[in-house]
């Protein structure tokens, strides 16, 4: 199992210049030491919208500033918005492209369609598209990274025929993803030959069946959608590591019950628009709500996390990263089981922990944690990309 950051950039309020730089600034320290410590990956999401829940806008440049920090960490654009309201093609694959240039090879190109109401209704997207939009987009930009010349004329993607420059450094194009937090999209993922991005904080068996799904149906695939399959799975869950587990363990519970709070904002689709192409199953704050289902403390399944973090004898939910490290070692073996190969960590909401403290807390599950997995990362994102890379 390998290892991995996960950035929403959360900055609470009041906004003033110096508390945006420094939120932006300590991600970058955090990813930095990721780097030491021989993590694989530093993902980041892409919101719009999101007050203090998220201000990461602009994935490409944060990304940027990380890749000249660091020295081999993967750069996990998780995701890019595959919508033409929100983001070109053409421009998706002339930005990704850079960015692997600058960074010497090692983006990670995720892709998916958005999942909340508050960005889609905000640039006017008819959610009934994004599925058909989020096809073309994965389709059509491998194409135009590794065709001298391309054209297409799609419904979301139209394009005379041009030269997309510049190409990527990875050849034939960095690995690409997707992010599965609707049930059913795994199953795109497989049928595409692209990486799987789940969003499970808890619970080892309903994840052990969508991988096992997604492994399924990716040994079948024969026509991937890029110039390569990339048949790995990744996970995004909270970390908070201390020699002290009962505390670590509640400032773990605090740290979802807060992404919860602060994550209003992000309420699914389906929640607020009738659609079928959108499933509230999938959506973050739903899995939240049901953490503390059945676990101590918990009285009611609605507020399962909030019985949780007012119970002094609560234990985190079962597969949440959060308490001393064995504690952490047994989760993680937990998630290894159900197939997942990598594990992005979220390590804030809302400031509940201090920058020293995600430091300390790093340092930690790379001194007693890491070492019971897989000693050296595999810092590469494909055979196929890495070999055209160095020639």
């Amino acid at each position: 199992m390998k290892f991995a950051l996960f950035f929403e950039i959360l900055v609470p309020r009041p906004w003033t210049p110096e508390r945006e730089r420094t939120a932006f600034e300590n991600c970058v320290d955090q990813a930095k030491l990721a780097d030491e410590l021989g993590f694989q990956t530093v993902w980041v999401v892409e919101h719009h919208f999101f007050e203090e829940f998220s201000h990461a806008s602009a994935p490409d440049l944060f990304l940027l500033a990380c890749a000249r920090e660091t020295k081999q960490i993967r750069l996990g654009h998780g995701i890019a918005i595959c919508v033409p309201e929100i983001n070109s093609a053409v421009r998706l694959a002339e930005r990704a492209a850079t960015l692997d240039i600058l960074s010497g090879g090692r983006l990670e190109f995720g892709t998916g369609r958005a999942a909340t109401w508050n960005e889609l209704a905000g640039f006017r997207v008819n959610p009934d598209t994004t599925k058909k939009s989020w096809d073309e987009f994965v389709r059509t930009i491998p194409k135009m990274w590794m065709e001298e010349h391309f054209s297409y004329d799609g419904h979301y993607v139209k394009l005379p025929r041009r030269a997309v420059l510049p190409k990527p450094y990875q050849q034939p194009h960095p690995p690409m993803w997707v992010a599965t937090a609707s049930p059913g999209t795994e199953i795109d993922a497989g049928d595409r030959g692209l990486g799987a991005i789940f969003l499970s904080f808890t619970g080892y068996q309903r994840q052990t069946e969508r991988v096992a799904l997604y492994r399924e149906h990716i040994k079948r695939c024969d026509n991937p959608v890029g110039g390569f399959i990339n048949d790995r799975a990744t996970l995004v869950n909270f970390l908070y590591c201390d020699e002290d587990d009962q505390a670590a363990q509640r400032t773990g519970i605090q740290l979802a019950v807060r992404y919860h709070e602060t994550g209003g904002q992000a309420s699914g689709v389906s929640e607020l628009y009738p659609t079928g192409a959108y499933s509230g199953a999938g959506d973050v704050r739903s899995a939240l709500l049901r953490a503390g289902d059945g676990a101590p403390g918990a009285q009611a399944a609605r507020p399962g996390l909030r019985n949780l973090y007012h119970n002094e004898e609560a234990r985190v939910p079962e597969g949440l990263c959060a308490g001393d490290p064995h504690r952490i070692i047994q989760a993680l073996k937990g998630w290894e089981e159900t197939g997942i190969e990598e594990v992005g960590f979220l390590l804030n909401s809302a400031e509940v922990v201090t920058h020293e403290q995600i430091m300390a807390s790093l340092r930690l599950f790379g001194r007693e944690v890491m070492p019971h997995f897989q000693a050296k990362p595999d810092r590469v994102g494909s055979v196929a990309a890495v070999k055209g890379a160095i020639g």
